[in-house]
């Protein structure tokens, strides 16, 4: 019986990966290079701000520092936010199912605090999860499992009482190294099939975790 469930946050509950595609792809606009969907996905996609900032500087050889790009990033990103980002299909109904059904829910991501509450509460949801871990809290991130085991920890539920829903490698091999069961939800990014057979369940979308759930009786 499943006691918690853990969410991962970009891509997963919330549709910020097409945002920060569009601005990679607008700052390397301003120094004439194309950058298309697929290679966002490629070489992008599931990955940390911090990490993409330093990959695109050297990758395109910007004139600029990672800490430079890394900054540009934010400053767009704290722009489109502000707009709205919507919230995957399925997560409101997902979460009115859990809370339901008495289950504990926590939010596990590599973001950091300001920026994920900010998104959470946009969507008036962050009071709904009894616990958060982020980018500050934890010495390894994503695929090191110490993300989800401060989770369960905060939550105060054994590991293989829990359930991770994620979306990308990263963070499917993280609850896995954790002992935590996992549900895959892919975003942009499909993972490879060998990390997928790492996860109880693959799902197109949200939409049809409640089903999977009350099917499994969980």
């Amino acid at each position: 019986m499943i006691k918690a469930a853990i969410f991962d946050l970009d891509g997963l509950l919330v549709d910020t990966e097409v945002v920060s595609y569009r601005i990679l792809r607008e700052i390397l606009a301003q120094f004439g290079h194309p950058f298309a969907l697929e290679e966002y996905t490629r070489e992008f996609c599931g990955k940390p701000e911090r990490d993409n900032a330093a990959h695109l500087v050297e990758a395109y050889r910007l004139p600029w520092t990672a800490a430079e790009a890394l900054e540009r990033i934010f400053q767009r990103e704290e722009v489109l936010h502000a707009q709205g980002v919507a919230l995957k299909p399925g997560a409101l109904a997902l979460l009115d199912y859990l809370e339901r059904t008495g289950r504990k829910l926590a939010v596990a991501s590599s973001s950091t605090r300001d920026r994920a509450m900010a998104l959470l509460d946009q969507h008036q949801i962050g009071g709904r999860f009894q616990a958060f871990v982020f980018a500050e809290d934890i010495a390894r991130g994503k695929p090191a499992p110490d993300v989800f085991w401060k989770a369960c920890e905060k939550l105060g539920e054994a590991p293989e009482d829990c359930l991770v829903l994620e979306d990308s490698e990263a963070g499917v091999r993280a609850a896995h190294a954790a002992k935590i069961p996992v549900l895959c939800v892919p975003d942009l990014k499909r993972p490879p099939q060998p990390v997928l057979d790492l996860a109880a369940a693959v799902l197109p979308s949200l939409e049809e975790a409640v089903g999977y759930l009350s099917d499994q009786k969980g």
